[in-house]
């Protein structure tokens, strides 16, 4: 299993109910898929480098796991699908 990490930014207009879910959704695709998380990392509400959408804020979740080489395709394509996810970045950590 390789290591990765997923940086994703979210939505800020969203009450946080629903930016814990949709952290859970995501956590929830890598552990159904046979990865591990090991780590979830809220960065929370933070200012864009340039505007996405109209939008100058979001907020940054980054998450480390590990999986099958696989499963970063399956993760970016549900980020792709989630409107609130503005976005996303899954990179693998070397050794």
């Amino acid at each position: 299993m390789n290591k990765y990490e997923a940086l994703y930014i979210v939505t800020p207009e969203l009450e946080d109910e629903a930016i814990k879910a949709i952290i859970e959704k995501f956590t929830g695709i890598i552990v159904a898929n046979g990865g591990e998380v090991e780590n979830v990392d809220e960065w929370g509400r933070k200012k864009l480098a340039y505007s996405i959408d109209y939008k100058t804020e979001g907020y940054y979740v980054l998450v480390h796991f590990a999986a099958a080489p696989e499963l970063p395709r399956e993760l970016e394509r549900n980020f792709k699908n989630d409107e609130s996810v503005l976005r996303y970045m899954v990179t693998r950590k070397e050794a």
